[in-house]
């Protein structure tokens, strides 16, 4: 299981956070302690990690049942639609197999989301830098044209950097009780892949994925900062007061960005996943989820994998799963927020990283 690889982590996770929450008595003590501010981005990133974390293991279901109706042959079908996707995981592996590989998951999204925001704050402002030097304007401030590009930059380096414990949850998540167990965790499945398929293996669909985190994290930003933009200044139903807006009409913001995001750049999505099993001996029996009828899997390439898609199942198959991932959306950027806010608070961080 990919929690018992991230498991010998705990002890030494926990006293980061106690040190940190230590920092945070001081700071509310007005005793700043040596390198505060790199304790204050420090607190920022564990905050958004332990949000990221909580909230990816609430719509863990949903979020393997996504995975698995992108891959499964077409030939062999086992999952058909949400609710019965969801009811035949239950039946057929039990509770924990709603969150099979959600550990690695878990353990992906805490340093994804470190240099994901770490990378925005340092794109923003060289963005901003550049605007303000080819317009000449030194009070310039950010818009979310900018914001769209910052962002871009942000996503690709994350992607980049976390990719290829991506691509072993990819192999973990579709792994059923009848499936022949190939991996263990995350870091066997890592060794594993490494050794049998070289280092390239691991970064396998890495090319749709770059080309989806532009338009999903783009549009994330464009859309958000329009929409807050937009209720601010024609305040309808008087959900916004003077400049501000409270916490359900911001959730309500990021929920419609999220939505518009993922469904522009889902189709690349499919794509990766496709592209991640290939190479892996098992992955005919895992997607069929028998353990014993194959399905060839032959893709080269990104414009391969669209073709062969398109050809035999139509373009439908380049959106199976979205109804899952839709659904996800909102109770994922909730959960988010909420504990984002939460965590925050408990340590005392003082910047917040969405500024």
């Amino acid at each position: 299981m990919a929690s018992e690889d991230v498991k010998t982590s705990e002890s030494a996770v926990t006293t980061t956070i106690v040190n940190l929450a230590e920092e945070a008595k001081l700071a509310r003590e007005g005793v700043k302690a040596p390198g505060h501010a790199i304790l204050s981005v420090g607190k920022s990133l564990v905050a958004g990690g332990v949000a990221g974390g909580v909230s990816r293991t609430a719509v863990a279901p949903l979020e393997r049942l996504k995975i698995l109706l992108q891959v499964q042959n077409p030939h062999s079908i086992k999952y058909n639609g949400t609710i019965q996707g969801l009811k035949y995981i239950w039946q057929t592996e039990g509770f924990r197999g709603l969150f099979k590989g959600n550990g690695t998951n878990c353990a992906r999204i805490i340093p994804n989301s470190a240099v994901k925001f770490y990378s925005y704050e340092q794109a923003a402002t060289g963005v901003l830098f550049l605007y303000r030097w080819q317009t000449g304007k030194e009070d310039a401030e950010l818009t979310p044209p900018l914001r769209v590009a910052a962002g871009a930059c942000a996503g690709i380096i994350a992607m980049s950097a976390t990719y290829p414990m991506d691509m072993v949850r990819g192999r973990l998540t579709v792994q059923t009780e009848k499936s022949p167990y190939q991996y263990r965790g995350m870091f066997h499945a890592l060794s594993t892949v490494l050794r049998e398929e070289g280092a390239r293996a691991l970064y396998k669909g890495w090319l749709p994925s770059v080309i989806g985190v532009i338009p999903y994290v783009g549009l994330n930003f464009g859309v958000y900062e329009s929409l807050k933009d937009w209720v601010i200044k024609s305040k309808p139903l008087g959900l916004a007061q003077d400049s501000d807006l409270n916490i359900a009409t911001k959730l309500a913001c990021g929920a419609v960005a999220g939505t518009v995001g993922q469904t522009v750049a889902y189709p690349l999505d499919v794509v990766r996943r496709r592209m991640q099993m290939v190479g892996w001996k098992d992955a005919s029996s895992v997607i069929t989820g028998d353990g014993i009828s194959k399905a060839p899997l032959e893709y080269n390439g990104m414009i391969d994998t669209f073709r062969k898609t398109i050809q035999y199942e139509g373009v439908r198959a380049l959106y199976k799963g979205l109804v899952p991932n839709s659904v996800k959306v909102v109770p994922s950027i909730a959960i988010a927020f909420v504990t984002y806010e939460v965590v925050k608070d408990a340590l005392g961080v003082e910047m917040r990283i969405s500024d």
